[in-house]
């Protein structure tokens, strides 16, 4: 391979450092006095939305204004066929190592692990020892390594960003929060625990997640102490923001954007994304479109009151993301400003598909809401107290074109976007090689002149760099006999070349794998296993392959994840609230032998 502009730079480095041996050996005589050469390697900014569907950015056709995001897509590449995991960690925990989440330990997330998998090898949902971040990697090699925002890999000791390689790091270490006020989003969590390094942490009063995560950042690439690192050093800074997260919040300015946009309902959105996605060559023009899932209320069978109500939720979600980047604009400026920019990658991704919860149908979230002070209705929403959402209809329209969305392995819980932008990535528009989620640390990497095998001791990486195809030495960095699996509680596809077979679970699916050429059939509507029963028997047989090679454990019989999230957080709730139980119980058993002694009494006497 052809050494990189960085590996360029580096040389250049060495040549400063050889004069330097000579001036300090006589040999040169000096004509002025020698100045150290600046570190030019990039800095890095990876830019993380949680649950955004491949078109919600303006940039791959959404209705969320995100003019920043579409900026740094202009002045680089957008990946047209880019997948992740189909659920939050396992996505983080791959991205920030560049290895299949099931040997990175967090093969899944706390809220749905059957007890039959817990603690087992790649199920201890922390990092294990051997897997190391990109900060683990960077920092040794004098980059300055930040993070702010959501966690989520794991809540014991030494599970924190500042024991995996971040200087410096303000964290949310739960699956989401409230995004205007310290608060949980959900009973699993007694609280929002925050954390500045590692100590706990208390949100300002001004508090709203998007803009607290970048103010963070910028005051940790300003102030920071940087220890190991120059100040003046290159930088890694990871940002996880909470947006569109659960609950879907943004400030009202932002919400009155989108009056109208939704009001036709979801089959309407869902068609026309389809449509859009045609026009821009994510798909090919005779792509079929998946209907819309069966049981899944019609827009025309709501009243008009739920139709405003829904309609409203939507303009929440793309007003969160349109805020988002305004905030992420606040950090462009900020770079420009310092100088910065023009040496600065930026890497905007999700971290899986769109949220299909909902929450206005489950009595005991009704029930935790109203003590913790949450609504789901038309009044304030976005704002605090709003407990906002958007559900599995509006969820299946996002993922258009594709099929399903978060939790599962169709392309909807898959398939998202990826833009990079920097130095060394040129305007190419974009980018139709296959990648995957393992593959941004690999290429990160590569772009800082660090090797993947640097450290010792660390776990092998499973990902592949991009730069080739960054740099337009190759068209793909996957052969069509290349494999690319993917598997979270039970939720499971493999790629080779055209084709994909794809396995979803309970509740939504049957646990039956079914075969589609994703090629021309992008939206998973033709299944193929009858009609090509050697192509679904070889690929059965790689997906056991690849189970067996990354530890994949299989689910216990009759797994369903909404039942385990009731049973999990069930367990959770027992444990932080059993003891106000305590004096119940007792009066119980008081009650119990009193009546007990009554009857023993009475035919005494008797």
């Amino acid at each position: 391979m052809a050494p990189s502009i960085w590996t360029k730079r580096a040389g250049r480095g060495a040549r400063h450092y050889a004069l330097a041996l000579a001036l300090s050996a006589g040999l040169v005589v000096p004509m002025s006095k020698p100045v150290q050469a600046a570190d030019t390697r990039p800095n890095f900014v990876i830019l993380l939305i949680d649950d955004a569907a491949l078109m919600d950015l303006g940039a791959y056709g959404g209705e969320a204004h995100t003019p920043n995001i579409d900026a740094l897509a202009a002045k680089g590449v957008q990946f047209t066929h880019y997948r992740t995991s189909p659920l939050c960690a396992p996505s983080r925990a791959m991205l920030l190592t560049g290895i299949d989440n099931h040997k990175t330990g967090v093969a899944t997330i706390p809220e749905v692990i059957p007890p039959e998998q817990e603690g087992k090898p790649g199920y201890s949902l922390s990092l294990e020892p051997g897997v190391e971040t990109l900060a683990d990697r960077l920092r040794p090699a004098g980059y300055r390594t930040l993070m702010t925002g959501k966690w989520h890999m794991g809540s014991k000791k030494g599970d924190l960003p500042v024991s995996h390689g971040f200087e410096h790091s303000f964290a949310l270490d739960a699956s989401g929060a409230d995004n205007w006020e310290q608060k949980s989003y959900m009973p699993f969590y007694e609280e929002a625990p925050w954390f500045e390094d590692d100590k706990p942490a208390t949100l300002p009063k001004d508090f709203y997640s998007s803009k607290f995560i970048i103010d963070k950042m910028i005051d940790y690439i300003d102030h920071a102490d940087s220890g190991t690192a120059k100040k003046d050093a290159p930088f890694f800074a990871y940002l996880a923001f909470q947006a569109i997260h659960i609950p879907v919040q943004a400030p009202p300015e932002f919400t009155a954007h989108y009056d109208g946009v939704y009001d036709a309902g979801w089959q309407v959105l869902r068609e026309k994304r389809w449509a859009r996605a045609k026009e821009l060559g994510l798909i090919p023009m005779d792509a079929p479109l998946e209907p819309m899932l069966p049981g899944m209320r019609k827009w025309e069978d709501l009243s008009p009151a739920d139709q405003k109500l829904y309609a409203a939720r939507m303009q929440v979600n793309a007003a969160m993301l349109e805020a988002m980047d305004f905030h992420i604009g606040r950090l462009i400026a900020h770079l420009r400003e310092t100088g910065q920019y023009d040496n600065t990658v930026f890497i905007v991704t999700s971290d899986n598909g769109p949220e299909p919860t909902r929450g206005d149908d489950d009595k005991r979230l009704a029930l935790w809401m109203a003590l913790h002070g949450y609504h789901t209705g038309l009044e304030n929403i976005g704002e605090k107290g709003s407990w906002g959402f958007i559900g599995p209809e509006w969820a299946n329209a996002a993922a258009s074109p594709s099929a399903l969305y978060k939790f599962y392995a169709s392309e909807g819980g898959l398939r998202v976007p990826l833009i990079m932008a920097g130095p060394g990535i040129p305007s190419a528009g974009v980018v139709n090689s296959r990648a995957l989620v393992t593959d941004l640390a690999p290429t990160i990497l590569q772009m800082a002149d660090v090797g993947a095998d640097d450290l010792a001791g660390a776990m092998p990486m499973t990902g592949r760099s991009l730069e080739p195809v960054l740099t337009g030495q190759r068209d793909q960095v996957y052969g069509p006999d290349d494999l690319i699996g993917v598997e979270v509680s039970g939720n499971a596809a493999l790629y080779k070349g055209d084709y994909k077979i794809v396995r979803n679970v309970a509740p939504v699916g049957d646990g039956i794998w079914r075969l589609f050429n994703i090629a021309v059939d992008p939206g998973e509507t033709n299944d193929l296993s009858a009609s090509e029963p050697e192509r679904f028997a070889e690929l059965k047989a790689d997906y056991a392959t690849y189970a067996k090679n990354m530890g994949v454990l299989e689910m216990p019989e009759g797994y369903n994840s909404r039942v385990q999230i009731d049973i999990n957080t069930m367990a959770k709730q027992r444990a932080v609230y059993g003891w106000m139980l305590l004096p119940f119980i007792a009066g119980v058993i008081v009650l119990i032998g009193g009546i007990w002694w009554f009857i023993r009494r009475r035919r005494r006497a008797a």
